[in-house]
């Protein structure tokens, strides 16, 4: 795989001071799909989020915790268990899940049931209302948080007319039991009509091809459909979650259909994206992106949230995540 394009820094920036993105870097992301912008948490933020997270670890209980692993689905039906449906307003923990088989153990727990690892060590995904429930994780909203880009004024640069924050993710791909994440868009996840999500990643652990950074198929946001959408099962109980075919539309407001041809392979090759903490990943919701399992000794904890837009779309009662009582979080004041 290729190595990543790496945003510039915007000219006479300064870390002291929050800012959107410049006009070079909106056009990389509408051409590309993705944006790497390095440093954009200075150290003392990475190191205090840090600290955050592993309290978390640290803290939680198993007494009370139904051992919920975490999966995107494709191969389980856990995620569409109570504690994983009813967490868009809480703080909640999901186990690693068994991935693969050998040479690499791939989940946090024997065939009895046991975990292998230390309940810390075991830990997948911290999930889906840190945004709003963790003081630390919660400045980063901030008009004038401790991110040198602030999401507001990302969100404005890519003409969000009311950005919605409705879910955020502490990621911990643990060492040697971090299993592959798959190609996969994140509008099928969080699905409005027309799609409208972005994802802010940032990296609070050096992410590399050893320890299952991120890979992105470059431009694919301008031809790759959203085919399939991830909801709540409609059955009798409610319960559970399916993938069902996308009737509504399947590329964002303003584009109606395939921009660019897709690879005469309809693959192509993805691009390592290879960053040090402190660095922010922007993902357009229709882009093909995945990682590799963590092969290595060292963990690679990242924290990420989506962001989907407000006005002139439709997030319906389908989607596997519902909003808090007091609706989604609004990035503009």
């Amino acid at each position: 795989m290729a190595p990543s394009r790496i945003s510039p820094d915007p000219a006479g920036s300064s870390s002291g001071s929050t800012q959107g993105l410049t006009a070079e870097q909106v056009e990389a992301f509408n051409r590309d799909g993705y944006l790497i912008i390095p440093d954009a948490l200075n150290q003392e933020t990475v190191s205090r989020l840090l600290a955050e997270t592993h309290s978390m670890l640290d803290q939680f209980s198993l007494e009370d915790h139904p051992m919920t692993k975490f999966s995107t689905g494709e191969k389980s039906d856990h995620v569409g268990d109570d504690y994983f449906l009813n967490s868009g307003d809480k703080i909640r923990f999901f186990f690693e899940e068994a991935a693969d088989p050998s040479p690499f153990p791939q989940d946090a727990f024997d065939s009895a049931g046991a975990l292998t690892k230390p309940k810390a060590k075991a830990i997948n995904k911290i999930g889906h209302y840190v945004h709003a429930l963790s003081p630390p994780f919660a400045s980063l909203l901030a008009p004038e948080g401790t991110a040198s880009h602030s999401p507001a004024a990302v969100a404005r640069s890519l003409g969000f007319e009311q950005p919605q924050c409705l879910q955020s993710m502490i990621i911990c791909k643990q060492p040697e039991i971090g299993g592959a994440v798959p190609p996969h868009q994140d509008s099928v996840f969080l699905y409005t009509d027309p799609p409208s999500a972005v994802g802010l990643w940032y990296a609070l652990e050096d992410a590399t091809r050893y320890n299952g950074c991120l890979s992105f198929l470059r431009g694919s946001h301008r031809w790759a459909p959203i085919q399939k959408r991830f909801v709540r099962r409609p059955d009798a109980t409610g319960a559970g979650t399916t993938f069902v075919a996308t009737e509504g539309r399947v590329f964002p407001a303003g584009q109606d259909s395939i921009a660019s041809p897709p690879p005469p392979d309809g693959q192509g090759d993805y691009e390592l994206g290879e960053v040090k903490a402190g660095s922010l990943v922007l993902i357009h919701g229709n882009l093909l992106h995945k990682s590799e399992k963590n092969t290595s000794d060292k963990g690679r904890i990242i924290y990420t949230f989506h962001v989907i837009e407000g006005h002139g779309t439709t997030y319906d009662e389908r989607n596997w995540l519902q909003p808090p009582k007091e609706g989604f979080t609004n990035l503009y004041e």
